[in-house]
């Protein structure tokens, strides 16, 4: 359970700095309270989008990882991006990617916060 909540700890703090490093994604809403429930709920639906969706994305594209020496997993990365952008959408939640060269850019910010704050948080069960 505490490998989950780091997890989503650390979703959540790279989707805020791709926020607030990137103008065309957006996070809107009123209060800071609200903002940062919007946050951890749009990192959860991007933990489940990662845990469900990009295993079977990335078996089924395999033949252009190995073509592509890895780089397509940029693709795959800003595809994950954008369906939580629209899954944020269908919840109602003001979580917003605007464009796939955004969300590319976003999915590489977010890839490395995210492994970099994996390393510094714990991890153990």
């Amino acid at each position: 359970m505490k490998n989950f909540v780091v997890k989503t700890i650390a979703n959540a703090g790279a989707l805020a700095v791709a926020i607030w490093l990137l103008q065309d994604i957006t996070l809107t809403g009123g209060s800071t309270g609200r903002k940062v429930l919007t946050l951890i709920v749009v990192a959860l639906i991007f933990g489940l989008v990662n845990f469900c969706v990009k295993p079977v994305l990335k078996l089924l594209t395999l033949p252009l990882f190995i073509l592509t020496l890895g780089l397509f997993t940029l693709v795959v990365n800003a595809l994950m991006l954008m369906l939580t952008s629209w899954l944020a959408d269908q919840f109602d939640l003001s979580f917003h990617v605007d464009g796939f060269w955004t969300a590319v850019l976003g999915g590489l910010i977010i890839s490395i916060v995210s492994w970099a704050l994996n390393v510094v948080l714990p991890d153990e069960d």
